[in-house]
């Protein structure tokens, strides 16, 4: 997403007097949540709902996180129109509730701890400058990563200490994300999450297609079982009318 305006690296300063008065400050009902501006391709939509709705399958069970992507991140107390809005972006221990953007000072000042851009020719140099900048220094998101739905192009920073440090792939193309316990990796095109076991983690809709591939394969074998017993019923009536009913 654009940027409403050049945002400075430097941390917003936070008076106590401010924090003090939390109730009088803007709320996600106040602030701006859409631009109006489409993400760049369908790869790109795809991308990121695969990356988000895989990883809300896989921690259904749990209820302290939340996970978002292409909304907005308010961050400056001091102005209402600085903002950044990440293709994929993890909080967690926070409370799992619809947001219509996340407001820091609405979460008791937290930034996301894994944030994911997806590249484009218009937003490759913002999101490998003053992006990384902004979450190395400002946010101090713990894990950055950067993915280009067509060329396929990975790029990984953890936090160490006050700078990002580049992670590269493992043999076998993978970046840990010590955040989640999961791996990125692509696999067929696309960006996914990995489990330590090698599994790919599948999206809602992938779920449904696997369990309906089951379903179509007991159909068949149940429709495989009464074709044999459908022949073995005439091979015995044939035989019967021949030589007669077996005693």
């Amino acid at each position: 997403m654009n940027l409403s305006d050049t945002l400075s690296p430097v941390e917003p300063t936070i008076e106590p007097e401010v924090l003090e008065s939390m109730a009088a400050l803007p709320t996600e009902k106040d602030l701006p949540c859409d631009d109006g501006e489409p993400m760049e391709t369908a790869r790109h939509r795809e991308q990121m709902s695969l990356l988000i709705d895989s990883l809300k399958r896989y921690w259904s069970h749990r209820t302290d996180y939340y996970v978002g992507g292409n909304m907005f991140i308010h961050y400056d107390l001091r102005n209402r129109r600085r903002f950044r809005g990440p293709d994929f972006f993890l909080v967690l221990d926070v409370e799992d509730r619809e947001r219509k953007s996340w407001v820091v000072w609405q979460e008791e000042m937290r930034f996301p701890d894994v944030i994911i851009e997806l590249l484009s020719d218009s937003t490759r140099n913002v999101d490998k400058g003053e992006k990384k900048t902004l979450y190395e220094r400002v946010f101090r998101t713990e894990e950055y990563y950067l993915y280009d739905p067509f060329s396929h192009e990975v790029v990984g920073y953890h936090l160490h200490g006050a700078r990002y440090q580049e992670i590269p792939s493992d043999a076998q193309g993978r970046i840990y994300s010590p955040a989640t316990g999961l791996f990125l990796v692509v696999r067929n095109e696309r960006l996914r999450w990995l489990t330590p076991e090698g599994n790919v983690v599948p999206s809602p809709m992938e779920l449904a297609d696997q369990e309906q591939q089951r379903a179509d394969q007991e159909q068949q074998r149940a429709e495989q079982e009464r074709h044999r017993a459908e022949q073995a019923e005439q091979l015995l009536e044939a035989y019967q009318r021949r030589f007669g009913k077996l005693e």
